[in-house]
């Protein structure tokens, strides 16, 4: 079985109004172009910085939900939400919905790690200055079989995304927003690293660059196949990306190059157990 996925890499404003817009346009740009899976990436409808979050942030019954959801119904597409601040109990969470073609949520992820850093050259963030930290994986159901989600510095733990795969996730989605240095470093080889490692397609959706925003992000969104490869990839311009998922041609790699069944998990579990970075 196989369908196109589409990646909306777009140029997030400090109008929510005009991101909504902007989302909305996109998204109706690659139903129209055969997408029948669609994903918007990282915070989408507000500026990327902890100053903003609160201010922009919705709950599950706010304009942007009712706006996706109502797309993903009206264009009979199963539709990843980027991600956005949201708002439950007074808490601010970095949160993709999910939605079927029916324009139902299927699915929430919460970010679960934060991204904390302090870079060289004086790049630093913190977001658990305003963010809470999710606490689940997320897979949903889909005709075409089970598809994971993250975002963006969820990528950089291995557990995670193995975990997914072990739990039956064939693609695994991320909407990120990678800084220009770790972007240049790193994201196409950590891309393809989680798609070879799983042997599952791995997609990663990042804003446009804007040399006049808020947040310079890396752009490149990008799909990767279960060999490593690219099979689909932008630069940093407002772009829509197509690909095919062919979940066949996963297969055949797996058979090929049975990673997964070649697995020790006795092995590793001994290992854990010695706790070598505790000092047991």
């Amino acid at each position: 079985m196989s369908f196109i996925l589409g990646l909306c890499q777009m140029i997030v404003e400090k109008d929510k109004q005009a991101n909504l817009r902007k989302a909305e346009s996109m998204i109706r740009e690659a139903a129209n172009r055969g997408a029948e899976m669609i994903s918007l990436p990282e915070i989408f409808n507000c500026p990327y910085s902890n100053k903003f979050f609160r201010e922009y942030a919705e709950d599950e019954q706010g304009q942007t939900v009712k706006l996706l959801s109502s797309l993903a119904k009206e264009l009979a597409v199963y539709l990843i939400g980027g991600s956005i601040p949201e708002i439950e109990d007074d808490k601010i969470y970095n949160a993709s919905f999910i939605f079927d073609r029916e324009g139902k949520i299927i699915g929430k992820h919460r970010k679960i790690h934060m991204f904390d850093i302090a870079l060289a050259g004086g790049i630093s963030m913190k977001e658990s200055d305003i963010l809470t930290a999710g606490e689940t994986m997320t897979l949903v159901d889909t005709e075409f079989g089970k598809i994971g989600v993250a975002i963006c510095y969820d990528v950089r733990f291995p557990e995670l995304i193995r975990n997914m795969t072990l739990a039956g996730a064939k693609l695994i989605v991320l909407p990120a927003a990678f800084t220009l240095l770790t972007g240049v470093s790193h994201w196409d080889i950590t891309m393809r690293a989680r798609a070879l490692d799983n042997q599952v397609f791995f997609a990663a959706v990042s804003p446009a660059r804007d040399p006049n925003g808020y947040y310079q992000a890396y752009g490149h969104s990008c799909i990767a196949t279960p060999f490593g490869e690219f099979c689909a990839r932008t630069d940093t311009r407002e772009s829509i990306v197509l690909g095919e998922i062919d979940f066949e041609y996963m297969e055949s790699i797996r058979e090929q190059l049975p990673l997964l069944k070649h697995r020790r998990p006795e092995v590793y579990r001994q290992a854990a157990e010695q706790d070598y970075y505790g000092g047991k």
